[in-house]
């Protein structure tokens, strides 16, 4: 009969520096992307008042404002219409398909609101919302 040598047993460890790691990294991520947002939202915009307004599925898009005076901005910066054009077809290479949140203001004339959706259909965005508040 053979017998076997028994080999000393290893106490086994769990590492918990990578999971604290990891916590603040995420924690910075979401931080960070939360001051973005609020940066985009920051333009001083009145939007219109909808009778059938319903608040869209939460997903990633891109925030485009134009103000009363028909004046773009990509997320709170200014831009030109050229400007929004080339962000445009950027992010539909970047990140197809393109969703699009517009922020107009009321009193942004139709003929704006016109050229940005032209713009959004040359470049490909399927997905296309207005912000407006709810009745």
């Amino acid at each position: 009969m053979t017998r076997r040598r028994q080999r000393p047993t290893e106490e086994v460890s769990f590492q918990i520096t990578p999971m604290i790691d990891m916590t603040f990294l995420l924690l910075i991520f979401f931080m960070v992307t939360q001051k973005i947002t609020e940066q985009e939202l920051s333009v001083p915009v009145l939007l219109p008042i909808a009778a059938s307004a319903v608040e869209p599925q939460k997903t990633q898009r891109d925030t485009i404002n134009i103000d009363g005076g028909g004046n773009y901005y990509i997320g709170d910066r200014p831009a030109t219409t050229e400007e929004v054009r080339a962000h445009l077809r950027e992010k539909f290479i970047d990140y197809p398909p393109l969703q699009i949140y517009l922020r107009a203001d009321k009193n942004t004339p139709a003929k704006k609101i016109r050229e940005f959706v032209d713009m959004a259909t040359e470049v490909g965005a399927i997905d296309l919302i207005f912000g407006v508040y709810a009745n």
